[in-house]
């Protein structure tokens, strides 16, 4: 607050409504598809909370020029904001165009012309705001689809320094903007770097899990191991102590490669007629509503034997435990997976088709150096308390903290 009230020496603060401070433009009649490969660039208001951030110079999508000419025009430097969608935080999203040339919106985004005195990428901070939420809130009609009109937003008041200077005002707006744009850079810096080791990780566990043809043997995971359903379990059955379990839901929504604890946990009673995975096996969820879900596993390390639900399989076998686990991430476990997925809705995986997938077999020695080595990749880029992933978080954080003492200004 001392570096906001430094920043302003004394200059006076008027909140004054988006009307005001700018034109606002309804788009019109743009829909997916009406793109082309290439042409006159288009923004649509779908892409603005999925793809784009803050800025952009460049459109992922385009229109013929004959569709173009009945569209609403987006000048560079104008900001495109979405009045529609299914929750409230996307609603009001906005997007600076700092393009070449012209662009075009559809229905459902205003087209948002500053004046003189609003400084665009200022105003696209200033929608992040708790404050901004707030007033958008206030003006939000519908209940399945949520609408602010391009009318109400014009309503929505922006803190304005020193009003009475636009040059002064828009140097103080773009002192802010400077700012937050280096944390901003920050975060995609690290972002980038994560995506990077992720990439780097994702090609060393394909790498140290493939072999020359004749270096190993590839064995149907059937010949190294049995595979044997869970138990009915349902989450009304979990206690807050006692014998540990794990339910297939949490195979793809909380665990990792492998664990040596449990979230959850059932009574005695319960788990004495359950099926129990040991130090070692395999958890597999057999169940989900994706592909890319069904067949996650985790490698049960712990000492106890624990509880596992059905819709899940526990798999016993004489290999490492990292080194399978590991296995069932990689693209050709993947690929072998894929013809054997059935369902619509639910996506399911049955133990005999599991047992027909082929592993490469080295030995133990081996599978154990491939594992140690994913584990050091696997904690760089996974970890929640160490390596980027935490960092990332803290620079969001103090981002977001910065934002708001930034932007708080006198009312």
């Amino acid at each position: 607050m001392s570096y906001l009230e430094k920043l302003l020496d004394g200059v006076e603060v008027e909140w004054k409504p988006l009307g005001e401070l700018s034109e606002l433009v309804r788009g019109n009649g743009l829909q997916k598809k009406d793109f082309v490969e290439s042409g006159v660039p288009a923004i649509h208001y779908g892409q603005i909370y999925t793809y784009y951030g803050l800025s952009t110079t460049h459109t992922i999508s385009f229109v013929s020029p004959e569709l173009a000419k009945t569209l609403r025009k987006v000048s560079p430097g104008d900001i495109v904001i979405t009045n529609t969608s299914e929750n409230l935080d996307d609603v009001g999203k906005p997007v600076v165009y700092l393009g070449q040339t012209e662009a075009v919106t559809g229905g459902h985004a205003t087209i948002i012309k500053p004046k003189q005195i609003l400084f665009n990428k200022f105003f696209a901070y200033f929608t992040q705001t708790p404050e901004f939420a707030d007033q958008k809130k206030k003006l939000a009609k519908g209940t399945k689809v949520i609408d602010v009109s391009a009318t109400d937003m014009a309503k929505i008041k922006i803190p304005i320094p020193c009003p009475g200077n636009p040059q002064k005002s828009l140097e103080i707006q773009q002192k802010i903007v400077d700012i937050l744009d280096r944390f901003t850079e920050l975060t995609a810096e690290l972002t980038a770097e994560l995506t990077a080791r992720k990439k780097q990780y994702n090609y060393y566990r394909e790498k140290l899990l493939s072999f020359e043809e004749g270096e190993v043997e590839y064995l149907p995971l059937g010949n190294v191991g049995t595979f044997r359903r869970g138990t009915p379990l349902q989450k009304r059955d979990f206690t807050d102590s006692g014998v540990g379990c794990i339910h297939y839901g949490q195979v793809y929504t909380y665990y990792g490669t492998y664990t040596s604890y449990t979230k959850s946990f059932v009574s005695e009673d319960f788990a004495r007629n359950s099926r129990k995975a040991r130090s070692g096996d395999l958890v597999i969820a057999t169940t989900s509503e994706n592909d890319d879900d069904v067949c996650k596993a985790v490698a049960w390390l712990g000492e106890e034997e624990i509880s596992v639900s059905s819709d899940a399989c526990i798999y016993t076998h004489d290999l490492d435990p990292k080194y399978v686990s590991y296995f069932f991430q990689t693209e050709q476990f993947q690929r072998q997976k894929k013809p054997f997925i059935t369902g619509t809705k639910v996506r399911r995986v049955n133990t005999d088709a599991l047992a027909k997938i082929k592993i490469p077999v080295p030995s133990l020695e081996k599978q154990q150096v491939i594992a140690n080595i994913l584990d050091r990749f696997d904690t760089l880029t996974n970890s929640l308390t160490e390596g980027l992933p935490k960092e990332i978080e803290l620079r969001q954080k103090q981002y977001e903290y910065y934002r708001d003492q930034l932007l708080a200004f006198p009312k």
